[in-house]
């Protein structure tokens, strides 16, 4: 009996907390394919009449100038991934290979700094930022993306834990330098550490909302976040339009994660136990 009512309690969680993630998007799914006026007459829950009905996905792409969005998004996500990579997998190689002073105060403050509330340090990095002269630039989102990822610093650091220093020594004898052991022997082996940051920090990348809409505000440097966002304008009562660009933006990222959802569990999981 008691095994039967633990059973039916979890599947009963799991199954509530399913309907939590899907029906939202079942509802802005039937939406961007239901006119104005059948958008109006029915329940959100009331499956669209004509499921070939893509107009409202054609306004949302050509007037949201989500083209462009797209092509700002994958210039910035590229660019930062780049650079998360060099500086997390070089900081990581740093970090476990040598033995310096304040080696422990720097892991530390690399902790205490994922304790801090972002937004409690907004208006500081805004004035830096504008300081700079990045704002309205893409480099502003660029070098916040690449300089706010310690998380990433920890996923490199370890897997570097379960690399074997002697491949280091020898390479050592053999003469080669540590930038050359970086390269050639390290950075390969941290490939599975670094197809994990680059999906998780890609996704994140891609859905942010608040970096660009508060550096960028041109519309020409609009992102897929803040293209949509633009909606709220012309088309703010337009539900259904709205829609159907919420559709435009989850569609990839959701393609993605099922994608390479096996490498996001096995590097994480990796990760937390080398």
């Amino acid at each position: 009996m008691k095994r039967a009512l633990a059973n039916t309690g979890k599947y009963t969680s799991l199954i509530a907390a399913t309907l939590v993630v899907l029906v939202p998007l079942l509802v802005v799914l039937f939406a961007s394919f239901k006119t104005r006026g059948e958008y109006g007459s029915s329940g959100p829950l009331d499956p669209p009449s004509d499921w070939f009905n893509v107009e409202n996905f054609i306004v949302a792409f050509t007037s949201g100038r989500m083209a462009l969005g797209f092509w700002n998004t994958g210039l910035i996500l590229v660019v930062s991934l780049i650079g998360t990579i060099i500086i997390g997998t070089m900081t990581a190689y740093a970090l476990d290979r040598f033995d310096f002073r304040g080696k422990r105060l720097v892991f530390f403050l690399f902790l205490a700094a994922t304790l801090v509330p972002g937004v409690t340090t907004q208006v500081a990095t805004f004035q830096i930022v504008k300081g700079l002269g990045l704002v309205n630039t893409p480099w502003s989102a660029i070098i916040l993306y690449m300089g706010t990822d310690i998380i990433s610093i920890y996923i490199f650091v370890q897997f570097m834990q379960s690399i074997p220093k002697s491949l280091d020594e020898a390479a050592l004898v053999d003469g080669a330098s540590r930038f050359l052991i970086y390269r050639k022997i390290i950075l390969p082996l941290l490939a599975p550490a670094i197809a994990t940051v680059v999906i998780i920090k890609g996704i994140g990348i891609y859905n942010e909302f608040y970096i660009p809409f508060l550096y960028m505000p041109s519309r020409d440097l609009a992102v897929i976040s803040t293209a949509l966002f633009n909606f709220k304008g012309p088309y703010g009562a337009n539900w259904e339009v709205i829609a159907a660009g919420t559709m435009i933006v989850i569609i990839p990222t959701v393609i993605v994660f099922l994608a390479l959802q096996r490498w996001i569990y096995n590097g994480v999981t990796a990760g937390a136990t080398k």
